[in-house]
């Protein structure tokens, strides 16, 4: 049978490997290909599903399916009284994949820990001057500006020194763009002439070994025998099935062909949750589905204009149509779970007058054209980005403006976002590690501007205050200023919050071990399939 199986996974035939047949393989059905498997070089869960959290680990982890920060890589650490050092105690006997196009000479060891983050640090380390990338989450989270030092101690050892102390520096170690990578495949590559082919096959220290990736199709992955923490490999072959239409992925796990999916529309949730092979686990949502306007491009640089566009949104009726009762109103930008949450502010009020009277105040009596981007996939935070877009296309209008709506597949919606090329756009946010900068700063800083900032704004008043908060170690301080900055975010408007939803995750009863992760990743580490 096993040889069978492989026969028809290789030939692509995803779709005739049942749950029955393949008890040594779990089929999951994804959202969408990925734009490459280097994680330090992106931002959505897509991309870091399929290579943080099947190919890699970092020297500390978010906890299976919880937030608290345990021993990974690093079996342990020490930090200094004031906060900015950091020396990390690495696990030995750590093994890097062997793989057909790379064979390990060592275990892991610091001068894999020092490589990871040189190479985003020092745009003059050698493997950084071969293979330039952009690296938005460690600098929007100014990482780049706030690390000084990263250095070897001994083969085991490694310090971090910071400019300023972080106290979200260990979350953020956790998070999946801190993966790290074997610097003995960076030289081999180097040697090679082929730098690029980091980035699209990966070798790490995680549960599941690369194996294939065909794109818009499939990416196949095989058991790590070596891993490091014995027992949490459970799956022999880990295959997942890319499909882009949520109708389909309910087919697909109910006719078996896969086992685990996500994103569900919500009006099929209630067929899921009767039918006796699943089971649905749903969770309030760690999320923000949100439109950010573009500051940097002509109508949207006027502050009356954003204010007219946000009124004119019925954020009511989207959460009716595009939710159906999976979700809850957005007022800030950060979800109400999210500690230093303002429970003081208060939304303008859906107005369609008062929005044309700002467009008159602005010099727009007539309104203008714009474009309104519009996500190809399904989000957690965003169950149809395209109803959204008609709908809001549909708000706009009555003020006036007309909006063209744009889409683009996954990856070149996010670089082109994240160029500039949009007006308006549909986007949204899923927490990655419970710090509050990491929707303030990581959403809305200038640090941010090249990367998830696709508002483009940079505000020094706010930015003052996050900054200030990021270093400051008294939570309650900090809580103060995140409040404040929050206040000058509803007053510039740079997007319009709409909904945060609740996260449901299908499967077979036949899957035991999975947990949905607060941070809208998935894991298959420790599950297994009857």
């Amino acid at each position: 049978m096993r040889v069978i199986i492989k026969t028809m996974l290789a030939a692509g035939l995803i779709a005739g490997v049942s749950a029955a047949n393949a008890a040594g393989t779990l089929v999951y059905c994804s959202e969408g290909s990925p734009a490459g498997f280097d994680p330090a070089q992106y931002t959505t869960g897509t991309d870091f599903d399929a290579s943080a959290e099947t190919v890699f680990n970092r020297l500390v982890q978010f906890q299976h399916g919880g937030t608290k920060v345990e021993p990974a890589l690093a079996e342990k650490w020490t930090v200094s009284p004031d906060g900015k050092t950091y020396t990390f105690s690495l696990r030995k006997g750590v093994k890097f994949h062997t793989t057909e196009y790379f064979k390990p000479s060592r275990e892991f060891g610091a001068d894999d820990v020092v490589f990871t983050f040189l190479r985003m640090l020092d745009k003059n380390q050698p493997f950084a001057k071969a293979y330039p990338a952009e690296y938005p989450y460690f600098n929007d989270m100014g990482m780049n500006e706030n690390i000084t030092k990263v250095e070897k101690v001994d083969p085991l050892t490694v310090r971090f020194v910071l400019k300023d102390a972080d106290p979200a520096f260990l979350q953020n170690l956790a998070m999946s763009f801190a993966s790290i990578h074997s610097a003995e495949y960076a030289d081999k590559l180097i040697k090679e002439g082929k730098p690029a082919q980091f980035n699209q096959q990966p070798v790490g220290t995680g549960p599941f070994v690369f194996k294939r990736y065909q794109k818009d199709s499939q990416i196949r992955y095989v058991a790590n025998k070596d891993y490091w923490k014995k027992g949490e490999v459970k799956i022999d072959n880990l295959v997942f099935a890319i499909t882009t239409d949520p109708s389909v992925r309910v087919q697909k796990l109910k006719a078996g062909e896969c086992q685990v999916t996500l994103n569900p529309r919500p009006a099929d949730v209630a067929g899921l949750k009767a039918d006796p092979k699943l089971r649905v686990v749903s969770q309030a949502g760690f999320n923000l589905g949100y439109v950010a306007y573009n500051v940097k491009h002509k109508f949207l640089d006027k502050l009356e204009v954003r204010q007219a566009l946000d009124m004119a949104v019925n954020k009511k009726a989207i959460l009716s149509a595009v939710y159906q009762g999976t979700g809850q109103l957005a007022t800030n930008p950060m979800p109400p779970t999210q500690w230093s949450y303002n429970k003081s502010l208060k939304d303008a009020p859906y107005n369609v007058d008062a929005a044309k009277k700002l467009l008159a105040k602005a010099g727009y009596p007539n309104g203008f054209d714009i474009t309104l981007w519009a996500m190809p996939v399904q989000r957690p935070y965003n169950p149809n980005a395209k109803l959204m877009a008609e709908m809001i296309q549909a708000d706009w209008a009555k003020i006036g403006v007309k909006a063209k709506i744009v889409s683009y597949e996954w990856g070149e919606y996010i670089k082109r976002a994240k160029n500039g090329e949009h007006d308006a756009m549909l986007i949204g946010w899923t927490g990655d590690n419970g710090d509050p900068d990491n929707w303030l700063g990581t959403l809305l800083s200038c640090d941010a501007m090249k990367g998830n900032n696709f508002s483009k704004w940079c505000y020094k008043p706010y930015e003052d205050l996050i900054q200030k908060a990021k270093h400051t170690t008294n939570n309650a301080e900090r809580t103060k200023l995140y409040m404040k900055a929050q206040e000058i975010f509803k007053a510039q408007v740079p997007f319009t919050p709409i909904a945060h939803s609740t996260v449901n995750q299908p499967m077979l009863k036949s899957v035991g071990g999975f947990k949905v992760s607060p941070f809208g990743l998935n894991s298959f580490y420790d599950v297994s399939v009857k």
